[in-house]
């Protein structure tokens, strides 16, 4: 006998200010489903989950639980107000011997049960939901980005949270890591439809192109009707005293069906200019460190960044990735050592804090005000890698409308702001591109075409991202910052320095205090299953669909490559992916043989 869905959305319809979010939305959710809700900024994702939540009631239609079932929702901006602490946040609704709960999630989480609630930062309190969440266990969980504030060893331990749980789960996110890793089907919000597919996220692009191939075939087949019966109508006067109007009428018809198709949005402007090429010695750091009073930042440290490298900087919060960064970039004196910047270096900083940017102030003032961007005499202008360009038109580039120009920039999203600080990094010509954790808040097609744009760059780039598959697509070498102090140099990106032995660090700070309260309940020792431990087990599990995107990936330099014609017109292109597709069956053979080996000791 089947089931009850845990959730059930019927014929749902919602308007915001006359434009419709959604119309006539239905959907179930099942018990024990994994599901990834994609679609691009602003499409009402966020919108739709606060839906499911009861958080946000529809104009139309009904959403339904089924009895018993509790439906649990990570709040992005929770109130806490009435509570000292975050643990006190966090545990309340729980009985006192549930507690051990939400002090196992803070562990796993990094934050401090006793942080007071007033002092504590929006990643703080963000987590801090996440582990109220998680620790009330609800049958259905509604998680709305719950990896943003969070570093790749926390990521890592809520993945395995969310696979060994037995609840059903609904996931937005950015890291397209984190979705291929935990989904086993999707939603794809578009346009006010919402399509679901019984595959995970890896399966989610190739669904989503042939969809809109098949627009495209159709959209083009009614251009082409609407020609044809247009010429018809203006031809046929000419034979017919009078006009067949039922022709006439389908013609409007057709017209009307075609104006009234919701284009889809397009991507943004994305687009790198490099200016006077560097010297081949970007900089060298030669034994360079740094503490903070007794906390060791940095012991001393060598690296020789060379012309056209992709170094990505990852560990642990707190472990001094954006302090390195700093000092690299002569923003922070080191305590030892020294930073020698090579010739005609012209840098470019994406900043996470987003303080380059006045929140008071409207888009056009932060563009035009922007001394690197002014045009003298002319307000409405910016000036773009050397050319003027007007500002609502460079404004459009990034997907802002003109409406939004005079708005102020903390009306923006988060997702929206990270695109505003991109346009103004990108009308500058630079060779060396400082990028602070550019991937917060970008939605999946923006962050492809920043890993493109980043790959076709033909200065350096130094990365600091939480983000495995960003870092994998875009380093060419990584720097782990493994607490107290110790930096590794490793070749490649994420899944090198894992196969490496890189991807396992020591936490650079003291694990949160747990509070005094609670009653004293370790968590029982996991025990190895099937002969692996949980990492392997872990990896095991992953290692397919890893091997499933090289294989991808090979196709598609393969395709490329098989054009006669790309060495004699493109000899630059022709190099880089035949670079990579090397460097491609090198990771897939090495990939197959870890599955091997793993899969093995799994069975005996």
């Amino acid at each position: 006998m089947a089931r009850a869905p845990l959730l059930q959305l019927s014929d749902i319809s919602l308007t915001f200010g006359g434009n419709p979010v959604f119309e006539g939305v239905s959907l179930a959710v099942q018990p024990g489903d994994r599901v990834a809700l994609v679609g691009r900024n602003g499409s009402g994702k966020s919108t739709l989950m606060k839906v499911m939540a009861g958080l946000v009631e529809a104009d139309a239609g009904a959403v339904v639980a089924a009895p018993g079932v509790r439906v649990g929702y990570m709040e992005q901006e929770p109130s806490m107000e009435g509570f000292d602490t975050l643990g006190a946040f966090a545990s309340s609704g729980l009985d006192e011997s549930e507690a051990w709960r939400v002090e196992a999630v803070a562990e796993g989480l990094k934050f401090g049960l006793e942080t007071a609630v007033a002092s504590a930062s929006g990643g703080e309190r963000r987590r801090a939901a996440l582990a109220k969440l998680l620790a009330e266990a609800p049958e259905l969980m509604l998680l709305d980005e719950p990896t943003n504030h969070l570093d790749i060893e926390a990521i890592g331990w809520l993945e395995r949270e969310l696979r060994e749980t037995r609840a059903g789960y609904v996931l937005i996110s950015h890291d397209r890591a984190f979705l291929t890793n935990l989904t086993r089907a999707t939603l794809w919000i578009d346009r006010g439809e919402v399509r679901r597919q019984e595959q995970g996220f890896a399966h989610f692009e190739a669904w989503r192109d042939k969809a809109w191939e098949e627009e495209d075939t159709a959209r083009h087949k009614l251009d082409r009707k609407i020609k044809a019966e247009a010429r018809w109508a203006v031809e046929g006067i000419s034979a017919r005293r009078k006009r067949n109007m039922g022709r006439v009428r389908a013609l409007q018809e057709l017209r009307a069906e075609r104006a009234g198709q919701v284009r889809r949005k397009g991507v943004a402007a994305l687009e790198l200019e490099e200016g006077t090429k560097s010297g081949k010695v970007v900089l060298e750091a030669q034994g360079i460190a740094k503490r903070f009073g007794e906390k060791v930042i940095l012991r001393p440290f060598d690296l020789k960044l060379t012309r056209g490298e992709r170094v990505a900087f990852v560990g642990p919060n707190g472990a001094g990735k954006t302090t390195l960064i700093n000092m690299l970039i002569g923003k922070t004196a080191p305590d030892e050592g020294q930073v020698k910047q090579g010739h005609g270096v012209e840098m470019a900083v994406f900043d996470q804090t987003r303080a380059a940017l006045d929140g008071d102030a409207s888009l056009w003032e932060n563009l035009a005000g922007d001394p690197a961007m002014r045009v003298s005499g002319q307000a409405d202008q910016v000036m773009v890698r050397g050319q003027p360009r007007h500002v609502v038109g460079y404004l459009k580039d990034f997907l802002f409308d003109e409406a939004q120009a005079r708005a102020p920039v903390r009306s923006l999203s988060g997702g929206e702001k990270a695109r505003l600080l991109l346009a103004r990094l990108m009308a500058r010509e630079s060779n060396l591109m400082v990028l602070d954790e550019p991937t917060n808040d970008l939605d999946i097609e923006t962050l492809d075409l920043l890993q493109e744009v980043l790959s076709d760059y033909p200065g350096t780039v130094l990365l600091v991202s939480h983000d495995r598959d960003f870092i994998d697509r875009v380093a060419t070498r990584s720097v782990v910052l493994k607490g107290e102090g110790r930096a590794t140099v490793y070749a490649g990106g994420w899944s090198d320095l894992v196969a490496q032995g890189g991807g396992q660090w020591e936490r650079s700070t003291a694990a949160p205090k747990r509070a005094a309260k609670a009653e004293e309940k370790p968590a029982p020792e996991k025990p190895k299953v099937n002969g692996l431990s949980f990492t392997e087990k872990h990896r095991l599990e992953a290692l397919p669909a890893e091997i499933a995107r090289l294989e991808a990936e090979i196709g598609k330099l393969t395709e490329l490559m098989s054009d006669p014609e790309l060495f004699t017109r493109e000899p630059v292109k022709f190099k880089k992916a035949s670079e990579a597709l090397t460097e491609r069956q090198t990771k897939l053979s090495a990939a197959e043989e870890e599955w091997l080996e793993l899969e093995e000791r799994a069975s005996a």
